[in-house]
């Protein structure tokens, strides 16, 4: 990735990656109505080559707002209900007989095979199925009888949990939790966009039109590996994400890899702001979401209700940005 050498001179492909980001978010936002910040951090996702996990309580819209975001792209949608009874090969696929008669068998390719996939109540499954998707969203593969498969491309899991509920839930493995580059906490709307909805949806649902081609997905990810991201916005991620595993009430701080996810996150905000080059700006707007959900608080801090997003705002509260000079 391009994240200390010279800055891209040429700005029009940002400046037409945003406007096009713009364009698709106008579509959601036909069928979303909430925080604008939560469909501009699905899209940030997707051009930094991530996944994304939607909490928040049922009925605030999470599957309404990725139906419409997979919506807005010229591709194939699947949705996948976790269940307790729901096994791995219901999600990868497995080989069924074709022909008794010739004892043939054939590869039926399960709801995973698909460039956007949504996964429901993702924590309502056993571990051993959620595992099922960890090599899918890490290698962007599948394994089925010891013969592995490509998935499609673009690829993209959005997957919703309900925090509020526990009974008959399975927590996420950490490893798993650590693939996700972004949490989207939805909470409740305010009283205008609730009103706002029932005006809206008192008839039939607008319909939201594609905007993305694969090969415009395609562009804007490699636009955001371009975008130049200086020596000290390094040194800034790297000690903010520092500063989150010595917090005294953080068991396990935030990991190498979330350093990593917050360049790219910060990179693909600057893009869809028509930048080709981040700023500290990119990473405190993306702090949370990106390091609230690996970091591990102490027991006590948890039995007292502390969340893991406080470590993350203290660091950014005691950690100020320096620039660098060469």
């Amino acid at each position: 990735m391009n994240t200390v050498s010279t800055p891209p001179t040429d700005a029009q492909p940002f400046q037409e990656a945003a406007q096009q980001a713009r364009q698709l978010l106008a579509e959601v936002g036909r069928l979303f109505i909430g925080p604008s910040h939560v469909p501009e951090q699905l899209l940030i996702a997707l051009c930094a080559g991530g996944h994304v996990l939607l909490e928040g309580v049922p009925g605030v819209a999470k599957t309404t707002l990725a139906k419409g975001f997979a919506a807005t792209m010229v591709g194939s949608f699947r949705r996948i209900q976790f269940t307790p009874d729901l096994m791995p090969a219901d999600i990868t696929g497995t080989y069924v007989l074709s022909s008794q008669a010739q004892a043939r068998f054939e590869l039926r390719l399960g709801p995973i095979f698909a460039n956007v996939v949504l996964g429901d109540e993702i924590n309502r499954a056993p571990a051993k199925t959620q595992s099922a998707l960890l090599e899918a969203m890490q290698e962007r593969q599948v394994t089925i009888d010891g013969e592995t498969h490509q998935l499609p491309e673009p690829f993209l899991v959005v997957a919703t949990q309900n925090p509020a509920e526990h009974a008959g839930t399975y927590p996420l493995p950490e490893a798993q939790i650590d693939r996700f580059l972004l949490r989207i906490v939805i909470g409740y709307p305010s009283v205008a966009e609730e009103i706002a909805m029932l005006q809206r949806f008192d008839q039939a649902p607008p319909r939201v039109r594609p905007v993305l081609e694969p090969q415009d997905v395609f562009r804007l990810q490699t636009l955001a590996e371009q975008v130049h991201a200086e020596a000290s916005i390094l040194d800034y991620i790297v000690r903010v994400v520092h500063q989150t595993r010595s917090h005294r009430d953080v068991y396990l701080g935030a990991s190498p890899r979330a350093s990593l996810a917050l360049l790219r996150a910060a990179k693909a905000r600057a893009l869809l702001d028509g930048r080709s080059y981040a700023v500290p700006d990119d990473v405190v707007a993306l702090a949370e979401p990106v390091l609230a959900h690996r970091i591990i608080l102490r027991s006590e801090a948890q039995m007292e209700g502390i969340q893991a997003s406080e470590p993350v705002a203290h660091a950014l509260r005691q950690v100020p940005y320096q620039r660098t000079h060469p």
